[in-house]
């Protein structure tokens, strides 16, 4: 069952950003954040309602899940489709990937948690991965400014992401349902999208277009719903060290369908890039402890 879980979240959340970029186009981005979170909020609570799980939530419980809500389902996928339009989804996910040393920082400001002193390995290893992963666009003047703001913008996310999870944190600390409260939050996030989709004059018409609508459907039901389900009950069994190993093996798959059907080109400096970006975030999960702790036992297992 942990093995159809974990594969299931890598296989979901890797196959999310190709979905995403299939919705980049006529409609404007807040419009589509918008109906991708409302249909996952209104079909979780009228789930958790029908099987009476739905917890209830206090006053400053809601004020948190919308904070969470804008920062998780808000402001950073706002960014993701904004990025989408100039980047390929493969190499958006890497730069999600990343999410695990805003959560190193984050984590120490928000709760005093002491930073690892592997952190500064992986920064050393994933900041000049990220730069060697764009370099082939990086030299291209024309597009270097266009590149950086994309880049820019898919970071910014990343770093809404991080905040959202410290707000998950205060949440379990109190013993919320998380269910419940991702509920909300995806609820109170599509609002908050709306609400920037009417300043902006933006027209709610979808269009009729199959991959569109295809695409949205997926995100809302399997990414939102089913990808964020599986990886907690994941968390719930394994721990959420041993979990947070899918947001090191998603962006591959992501990154094979954006070669298939975005025509992603590899270059040689591209694949140096993502081995530094994923070696480092194996090692804020202390990885090589793991690998060398293995390879002490099958030596001793030999010598004996």
């Amino acid at each position: 069952m942990n093995s159809l879980l974990y594969i299931s979240t890598v296989l979901i959340w890797g196959s999310t950003w190709l979905a995403i970029a299939w919705q980049v186009g006529d409609v404007a981005v807040p419009v589509s954040v918008f109906y991708r979170f409302l249909i996952a909020a209104l079909v979780l609570l009228a789930g958790l309602t029908l099987s009476r799980r739905r917890q209830a939530l206090g006053a400053s419980d809601h004020l948190y899940c919308l904070l969470q809500g804008g920062c998780v389902f808000g402001l950073n996928f706002y960014c993701f489709y904004t990025a989408a339009a100039y980047l390929p989804s493969g190499l958006i996910a890497i730069l999600f990937s990343m999410s695990t040393l805003f959560n190193a920082v984050n984590g120490y400001l928000f709760f005093r948690t002491p930073v690892p002193r592997v952190f500064y390995g992986a920064l050393a290893l994933g900041l000049p991965g990220m730069v060697l992963i764009f370099w082939q666009d990086l030299i291209a003047v024309e597009a270097t400014w266009t590149l950086l703001g994309a880049v820019g913008l898919s970071l910014l996310g990343t770093f809404g992401f991080s905040l959202g999870n410290m707000v998950s944190v205060r949440h379990q600390r109190r013993g919320l349902q998380i269910n419940s409260t991702n509920a909300f939050a995806m609820l109170y996030g599509a609002l908050f999208m709306g609400l920037i989709a009417v300043a902006q004059g933006a027209s709610f018409s979808l269009p009729e277009e199959p991959r569109y609508l295809g695409a949205l459907v997926y995100l809302a039901v399997i990414g939102s719903i089913g990808g964020f389900g599986a990886y907690f009950m994941l968390v719930g069994r394994i721990g959420a060290g041993k979990a947070a190993y899918a947001t090191v093996l998603f962006p591959l798959v992501a990154l094979v369908l954006s070669t298939i059907y975005e025509g992603y080109q590899w270059h040689a400096s591209a694949l140096i890039g993502l081995v530094m970006i994923v070696s480092g975030n194996l090692l804020m999960f202390n990885t090589h402890r793991a690998v060398w702790g293995w390879v002490l036992v099958r030596t001793g297992a030999r010598s004996a």
